[in-house]
């Protein structure tokens, strides 16, 4: 084999993987690169795991906004953002975000790491502020990958302080049909057949947080 047919196959991948993630990219991250991901994301799921990708989470156009999901596997996070047409910026626990090799990749798309050991506020806190600025945040409130099998869990009470806090509207979505459920890397990879159950948006006065989490529970589970 020659020098430059090597070349050449050592290099397609290399032009073919950004060139794919670019055309089927939906969301502008501000960064080349996050927005090849996004339409590698968008492709996985939509031909592994057979999710229709007309089926949108209805968020404002503009505008703060809060995602919650149950937590199953570690492809969740790529079906919300497959199933959104705005950059989210997720919470996740500090012990993943500053893992190496993904690292850069949870910085530059804006991920919120969660100190579960010391001081979750300050995730609170800069989650917030994101909330101000008009993003839209996302997050598991489970707080893990939590199966329906297991015993029933408390759901955390940051994103009801959030839409108490910021007064953005909550959207609950509910995740199912993973074929990988309780795994984390090897997920994205097993085909399945994903529904994503989305209800109207849940909105609440700061009095009412204990409502909130019961309304985002109820939304979530096995018996919504």
């Amino acid at each position: 084999m020659s020098w430059t047919v090597l070349t050449f196959i050592v290099l397609l991948p290399l032009v073919l993987v950004p060139y794919f993630g670019h055309r089927a990219a939906k969301v502008d991250w501000q960064q080349k690169g996050i927005n090849w991901v996004d339409g590698l994301v968008r492709l996985l799921c939509k031909h592994v795991h057979g999710l229709d990708v007309s089926q949108q989470i209805p968020l404002p156009a503009t505008g703060p906004a809060i995602v919650v999901a149950n937590h199953v596997s570690g492809v969740d996070p790529f079906l919300l953002i497959s199933a959104c047409r705005r950059p989210l910026r997720f919470l996740i626990a500090r012990e993943e975000y500053e893992r190496p090799g993904l690292h850069w990749l949870f910085k530059a798309s804006g991920c919120i790491p969660v100190d579960r050991t010391g001081r979750p506020e300050k995730a609170l806190r800069q989650a917030l502020r994101a909330l101000e600025q008009g993003e839209v945040v996302a997050l598991f409130p489970h707080g893990k990958i939590h199966l329906d099998s297991e015993p029933s869990l408390k759901i955390k009470g940051g994103v009801a302080r959030l839409a108490a806090w910021s007064q953005a509207e909550i959207y609950p979505v509910r995740i199912t049909g993973v074929k990988g459920e309780g795994k984390v890397a090897l997920a994205p990879f097993i085909p399945s057949q994903v529904q994503l159950i989305m209800h109207k948006p849940l909105s609440f006065e700061a009095t009412e947080m204990k409502a909130c989490s019961a309304e985002i529970t109820k939304a979530i589970s096995a018996e919504a």
